[in-house]
């Protein structure tokens, strides 16, 4: 089995005898203007251009695709027919699920308020109780919208605050939506982007939310409407917002979010930690192996095609 992988030290390590390495592979590597020649029975797509990520997509032979991010919103229309998409959820998912917590704490402490006030070299405690805006997480209501594996983590770290929790999924009627929207201290933004979600969130979905809760976003920027965000932090029916992804990204310079004194804006590094290339390449030798061992791997995406 011929397999393109991109060309960093962690997956050259594939290819050396040891605990890391993938008997019975035939590994080539890929670098942005540089793609093997020859057939490949599969590729792991990651950190590519997009015209080497074309090229390696139209490699003849290629039976699979492993995206190493969890969207897939790259690769959607372009996988060629017959052949399988995978994506790498479970890369990802415990470090956007500590993101988005740390998101939560950084808004229910100010500490984006407090770091505003350091820049102008500003001691600004609030004067009383009332005034200072600060609560903690404990026994908050948090809903999370979109309830898979990020969701699942979250969960599990939010537990020691003993918040009360609701999940939307495909499964939530809109009543039980909007009953958990009225009432939720935060909100935090799971999903993919597809065309049912593409602005899910609009001034009708933000207006059914709790007066003073915080929106999180950590799925895809195009979630949420972004004038009708602007427009609901304007009039205070929201308290701030937690970005870790925009619509468009980057996000221009002169794009009015960056001047919102309580949006909180990270340029969609979620995921990122000092070792995803080590995980990326840990999770691509568990990959190859179940293949060879005839198992299917995790991540196949089954419902893609449809979008």
């Amino acid at each position: 089995m011929r397999v393109l992988l991109p060309d960093l030290p962690e997956f050259r390590a594939l290819t050396e005898v040891g605990e890391r390495s993938v008997p019975g592979c035939d590994l080539a590597y890929y670098s942005d203007g540089h793609v093997p020649d020859g057939e490949a029975s599969g590729v792991v797509l990651w950190f590519a251009s997009s015209d080497t990520r074309d090229r390696l997509l139209a490699t003849p032979g290629v039976r699979w695709v492993l995206t190493l991010t969890a969207g897939i919103d790259h690769v959607r229309n372009l996988i060629p027919p017959g052949v399988q998409l995978f994506n790498a959820n479970r890369l990802h998912e415990r470090a956007v699920a500590v993101h988005a917590l740390a998101g939560m704490l950084t808004a229910a402490r100010g500490f984006h308020r407090f770091r505003d006030a350091q820049a102008r070299h500003d001691w600004a405690p609030p004067k009383t109780l009332s005034e200072s805006g600060l609560i903690s997480l404990d026994r908050t209501r948090v809903v999370l919208w979109g309830f898979g594996h990020i969701g699942r983590n979250l969960e599990e770290l939010l537990r020691p605050f003993d918040v009360f929790l609701n999940g939307i999924s495909s499964a939530t009627t809109d009543s039980e939506r909007d009953e958990f929207l009225s009432t939720a201290d935060f909100v935090v933004l799971l999903l993919p982007s597809t065309p049912d979600t593409r602005g899910i969130v609009n001034a009708d979905i933000i207006g059914r939310m709790k007066r003073g809760a915080w929106l999180v976003n950590v799925g895809r920027g195009n979630l949420i409407v972004r004038d009708d965000l602007i427009a609901a932090l304007r009039s205070g029916h929201l308290s701030g917002a937690v970005l870790d992804v925009t619509d468009p990204e980057p996000l221009p310079q002169d794009d009015p979010l960056w001047a919102e004194e309580n949006v909180i804006i990270t340029p969609h590094i979620a995921s990122t930690t000092t070792d995803l290339v080590y995980r990326g390449a840990s999770l691509t030798r568990d990959f190859l192996i179940d293949l060879q061992q005839g198992h299917e791997p995790e991540g196949l995406v089954e419902s893609w095609r449809k979008y």
